[in-house]
């Protein structure tokens, strides 16, 4: 018979053992916890050439109808063209050998992107949510416009088709507005004085992204 000293003992023992046992198998349990889910904020509309999203070092290929996802760098290839739509109304092309990364989107409450390399061109519905884009040149600042951003003329260019955007860059800001352009001749440069852009060099423009 098995008397209380015993059973305290035994009492003793199983309880060190389910320590011993949870703190083991607590890796394994936080292993299985489901990763956080990635959101989905827009979709691919056009392709032309090649063209990937990449994320934590994951590459994966672009085709027509593929989904893009938050926190994704977004990359084209030589002679390439992509077109995507973000949410229902805003849309964004970019040209060949382009960078953008979506840091930042909320459908109707604005959002945040990195253009890092290549042009772009931006098409959203007018008077809705801001959008800031950050370069290496410049920080502009966007509230329902289509505008273009990248190399032209050897330079980095901003042109406004329709609305407007503040373009920041090295402690000077520009106001542009339709069919006005601002040119930053290399990171940490200031915005030129803001002009007219002619037809042939808007047209330049518009054919990288197009």
């Amino acid at each position: 018979m098995t008397g209380p000293d015993e059973i305290k003992r035994d009492r003793f023992r199983n309880r060190r053992w389910l320590l011993r046992s949870g703190a083991l198998a607590l890796p394994f349990i936080l292993a299985l916890r489901p990763a956080r889910a990635v959101e989905r904020v827009g979709s691919v509309e056009e392709i032309t050439g090649e063209a990937f999203a990449e994320i934590e070092s994951v590459r994966r290929a672009l085709g027509r109808a593929a989904p893009v996802f938050l926190s994704e760098e977004i990359v084209t290839g030589v002679a390439s063209r992509l077109g995507m739509r973000l949410g229902r109304e805003t849309t964004v092309r970019l040209g060949e050998q382009a960078r953008l990364k979506i840091d930042r989107y909320v459908v109707n409450a604005g959002g945040e992107m990195t253009l890092r390399s290549g042009p772009l061109l931006f098409d959203g519905p007018p008077h809705r949510a801001r959008v800031q884009i950050r370069s290496p040149f410049a920080l502009i600042a966007v509230r329902g416009t289509r505008f273009f951003a990248g190399p032209s003329n050897d330079r980095f260019g901003v042109f406004v088709a329709r609305g407007s955007v503040a373009v920041t860059a090295a402690g000077e800001q520009v106001i542009l507005r339709q069919g006005e352009g601002t040119d930053i001749a290399a990171p940490g440069a200031p915005p030129t004085p803001v002009k007219r852009w002619g037809a042939e060099r808007i047209r330049a423009a518009l054919a990288s992204v197009s």
